[in-house]
């Protein structure tokens, strides 16, 4: 069983429906392949876009793998160059460092700062 409100409503149409339908059931007009043209230009420059990043990201690593893999060959030089007591954690000056509660304050008073900001652009 089908419902009757449905079916009345696709049958239902006033004039400006009947308008569309005559625009849509006209011939359609003569351009001599002028929107032919539009459409193919427009699909190429979107696979010009689609296919440009990628390429440069191909040329931007070869170029840059002949620096790259000459700084790899030099790290392990440059590793044996840092002493090594640099790295230990009971060398580390803790006693400068500011306690957790002056960070969290400065930390509340940015995020304030910027809350306020945001408020006053608006």
């Amino acid at each position: 069983m089908t419902s009757k409100i449905i079916n009345m409503a696709e049958r239902r149409k006033d004039a400006e429906d009947r308008t569309l339908e005559a625009l849509f059931r006209s011939e359609p007009i003569v351009d001599d392949g002028f929107t032919v043209k539009v459409v193919s230009r427009v699909r190429r420059r979107i696979w010009v876009r689609r296919l440009s990043l990628p390429i440069a990201i191909v040329v931007g690593a070869l170029i840059g793998l002949k620096p790259l893999v000459q700084v790899a060959t030099l790290l392990p030089d440059l590793l044996r160059l840092v002493p090594a007591d640099l790295f230990k954690l009971d060398t580390l000056p803790v006693g400068d460092l500011p306690q957790v509660s002056t960070l969290l304050i400065g930390a509340a008073i940015v995020m304030a700062i910027t809350m306020v900001g945001r408020m006053l652009e608006e």
